[in-house]
């Protein structure tokens, strides 16, 4: 069984930074694709950034590219996504998930997700 634990949330100001953090609870982590999604009130779940499981290739989504960057850390199991220059369109809960078989921008591909973080960007 697969677990990811989600922290670093909160409520910033606009145009501030936080760094999200998933620990996954799985000895195959160096294997795994990882993914951060997020969803906002009365939204559909949307894709942020996705990096493959030898950390090589990432893809963000349009929306966040250039101030996102997502990183991964198999000596730890650990997910990271470092947000700057937060807007409020930013405010969502944020998901990690996990993948072995598939690196892919659709959410129905991952296997595994965290509870959730949930991000709050003041105007």
């Amino acid at each position: 069984q697969v677990q990811l634990v989600e922290s670093g949330g909160g409520l910033v100001q606009a145009g501030g930074s936080l760094r999200l953090s998933c620990a996954a609870s799985v000895g195959t982590f160096s294997l795994s694709h990882m993914a951060w999604f997020r969803q906002a009130p009365g939204k559909e779940r949307e894709f942020v950034v996705r990096i493959s499981s030898s950390s090589w290739s990432t893809v963000y989504a349009d929306s966040v590219k250039g101030r996102f960057t997502i990183s991964k850390d198999n000596a730890k199991n650990t997910v990271y996504l470092q947000m700057n220059s937060l807007k409020p369109e930013d405010t969502a809960v944020y998901y990690c998930a996990a993948s072995n078989n598939f690196w892919s921008s659709r959410s129905g591909d991952y296997d595994w997700w965290g509870q959730g973080t949930q991000v709050t960007v003041s105007s």
